[in-house]
C-alpha cells in the first residue's frame, strides 16, 4: 500500500495525545531518578557544578561534549572562524584559486593543533593510497585502503603511530583517530573515484586538497571525492536564493540546540543514571524504556549539532556537503538508521550498493549488509561490544528483506490487496513498532554498555510481560503512525512541488 494512505484525523489526534502523555509520564520518572541522585556517590564522576543559577548539578559523562563547548570552545571558534575569514577574502578575490588556500590553511591549522609528525604520518597515508590508485584497480584500492585503516584502528600499529605524536591534551587521542581515520577514507574514495576515470588520473594536489579542507579534517562528514571535487572546482559563486538566511537560521538553531542540551542536563542524568545499574534497576519500566530511547535520541542530537555546525560553514564555502543524519524519532526501520550521513553515504556507494545492486536478491542483499558491517566494525574499532553492534544490526537489516519477501507472497499479498489502505497501514504499523524497538535496543549497547542494554531488554520483555510490554509497543505503535503521516505529508507536498516542472 502507498505511502498516501490517509487515517482520519481524529485518530492521529488521539495517537498523537497517547504519545504527549507517555512521554510525560517517563520523562517525569527520569527527573525523579536524577533529582534523587545528584548526590549519590557512585555518580560522583558523571555528575558536576553546571550554571549556579539553577541551583542543580550537570551530567558531565560526555567528556566529548563537554570539551567542545569548555575547554577546547574557543579554540575551536578561533581556528573555524579564521577558515571563514580567508575563504570568503579567497572567493572574493581568487575563486579559481580557493581550494588551494583551503588546503594550505588545513594543513597549517593540522601542523599548529597536532605537530608536525603527526602531518607526515597524515601525508604517508596520502601518498601510499595515491600510490596506488595510479595501479586504476578498484580491488587493489580496497585492500590498500582497508589495510591503511587497519593500521590506525587494531594494536600494536594504532599505538606505534600514535606514539609518534608528542604532547598530551584531552583531546588528542579524539583528533588523532578522528583525522587519521576520515584521511583514509578520503584517500580510499579518491582511489576508487580515480580508477572509474576513464582518461587519466587526478593530481595529488587534487587529493590534498580534498583531504585538507579544514572543516572536514577531524570529524567529517565524509563527502565522496566526485562530489567535492566538482563542487570546490566552479567559479560561478552565486547564491541561491534565500540561501545567506537559510545559513544565519541553521547557525541559530545549532547555538541554540547546545544551550537546550546544557539546560536539559541539569535536570536529567540520562548518561550518568545507566553506570549505576543497581539504582537503575529500581525504575519503572516506563521510565527505563524512556532513559534507553532518550540515550539514542541524545546520541542524534549530538551528531546533528556536530556536523550541522560544520555543514554551516562549509555552505559559506559554497559546498553541498552531506546532510545531518535523519532524526532518530522519525526512524522505523533500520535501513535508513545512521548517526553519520557522510559515512552512510560513503558506505551505500562504495560497498553497499556496489554489491546488493537493487536489494531486492535476498542472498546479495545479506553479502552486501555483511561487507558493509565488516568495513564499519574496522571504522569504528573492532572490540566485542562492536561486533555485537554490527551482527545485530547485519540481522535487523537482512531480517526487514526476508519480512518484506514473506509479505509479498501470493496468498499474503492478495489478502492484503483485500484489505482497506487504511488497514493495511496500520497492521505495518504494528511490526514497524517492533522494528522501531528493535533499532533502540540494537544502538544502545553500543552507546552505553551491553549490561544495561540487557536489563532494559529483560526488563520490556520478560519481567515486564503483557502489561509493559503491550502498552509500550502500543505506545510506539502511535508514534510510527505520526511518521507515517509525516511521511505522507511530505510526499504529497513533493508531488505538488514537482508538478509545475512537469508543466
Amino acid at each position: 500500500m502507498g505511502v498516501k494512505t490517509m487515517l482520519p484525523s481524529h485518530e492521529l489526534g488521539f495517537y498523537a495525545l497517547v504519545v504527549t502523555c507517555a512521554v510525560l509520564y517517563s520523562g517525569s520518572g527520569i527527573f525523579e531518578a536524577s533529582r534523587d541522585s545528584m548526590n549519590r556517590k557512585a555518580f560522583r564522576d558523571g555528575i558536576k557544578p553546571g550554571w549556579h543559577y539553577f541551583g542543580r548539578k550537570m551530567d558531565v559523562a560526555d567528556f566529548e561534549w563537554v570539551m567542545w563547548f569548555t575547554s577546547f570552545r574557543n579554540v575551536i571558534i578561533f581556528t573555524l572562524s579564521g577558515h571563514v575569514l580567508f575563504a570568503k577574502v579567497c572567493s572574493m578575490t581568487v575563486p579559481q584559486h580557493r581550494a588551494v588556500i583551503y588546503m594550505l590553511y588545513g594543513m597549517l591549522a593540522v601542523l599548529g593543533s597536532m605537530g608536525l609528525t603527526y602531518l607526515m604520518i597524515i601525508l604517508s597515508h596520502c601518498l601510499i593510497l595515491y600510490s596506488v590508485a595510479l595501479a586504476k584497480q578498484k580491488w587493489l584500492c580496497y585492500v590498500a585502503g582497508l589495510c591503511c585503516l587497519a593500521s590506525i584502528k587494531l594494536e600494536p600499529f594504532s599505538s606505534w603511530q600514535s606514539g609518534f605524536v608528542t604532547g598530551a591534551f584531552d583531546l588528542q587521542d579524539v583528533l588523532f583517530y578522528g583525522g587519521s581515520g576520515f584521511t583514509i577514507m578520503r584517500c580510499m574514495s579518491f582511489a576508487l573515484e580515480s580508477s572509474e576515470r576513464k582518461e587519466g588520473i587526478f593530481s595529488i594536489f587534487d587529493l590534498l586538497k580534498y583531504n585538507f579542507y579544514l572543516p572536514f579534517f577531524f570529524f567529517g562528514p565524509v563527502m565522496t571525492f566526485d562530489q567535492f571535487h566538482t563542487q570546490v572546482s566552479t567559479r560561478d559563486l552565486r547564491r541561491k536564493d534565500d540561501e545567506m538566511r537559510n545559513i544565519r537560521v541553521h547557525a541559530l538553531l545549532h547555538v541554540g540546540a547546545i544551550i537546550a542540551v546544557d539546560i536539559f542536563f541539569h535536570f536529567f542524568y540520562i548518561l550518568t543514571l545507566p553506570s549505576d545499574l543497581k539504582f537503575v534497576n529500581r525504575l519503572s519500566d516506563w521510565a527505563l524504556a524512556g532513559l534507553a530511547y532518550s540515550n539514542l535520541v541524545y546520541d542524534w542530537v549530538k551528531a546533528a549539532v556536530m556536523f550541522g555546525v560544520i555543514n554551516t560553514i562549509a555552505r559559506l564555502d559554497h559546498l553541498d556537503p552531506p546532510q545531518p543524519p535523519k532524526c532518530i524519532t522519525m526512524l522505523y526501520v533500520f535501513a535508513e538508521t545512521h548517526f553519520d550521513r557522510g559515512i552512510n553515504d560513503w558506505l551505500c556507494k562504495y560497498v553497499y550498493d556496489h554489491i546488493g545492486e537493487n536489494h531486492d536478491n535476498v542472498i546479495k542483499e545479506l553479502m552486501a549488509t555483511i561487507a558493509t558491517f565488516a568495513v564499519t566494525t574496522l571504522w569504528l574499532g573492532p572490540c566485542e561490544i562492536v561486533y555485537i553492534w554490527s551482527v545485530f544490526n547485519c540481522f535487523g537489516l537482512n531480517f526487514e528483506l526476508w519480512v518484506q519477501k514473506f509479505f509479498q507472497w501470493e496468498p499474503l499479498s492478495k489478502l492484503e490487496a483485500k484489505m482497506s489502505a487504511a488497514t493495511s497501514r496500520r497492521i505495518r504499523a504494528v511490526f514497524g513498532a517492533a522494528n522501531f524497538w528493535a533499532i533502540v535496543l540494537y544502538n544502545i549497547l553500543a552507546l552505553n554498555s551491553l549490561e544495561f542494554a540487557l536489563l532494559v531488554t529483560k526488563r520490556l520483555l520478560v519481567t515486564g510481560f503483557p502489561v509493559s510490554t503491550l502498552s509500550i509497543w502500543f505506545i510506539t505503535y502511535c508514534g510510527v503512525q505520526l511518521i507515517k503521516e509525516r511521511e505522507r505529508i511530505l510526499a504529497m507536498e513533493e508531488e505538488k512541488s514537482d508538478k509545475p516542472k512537469a508543466e
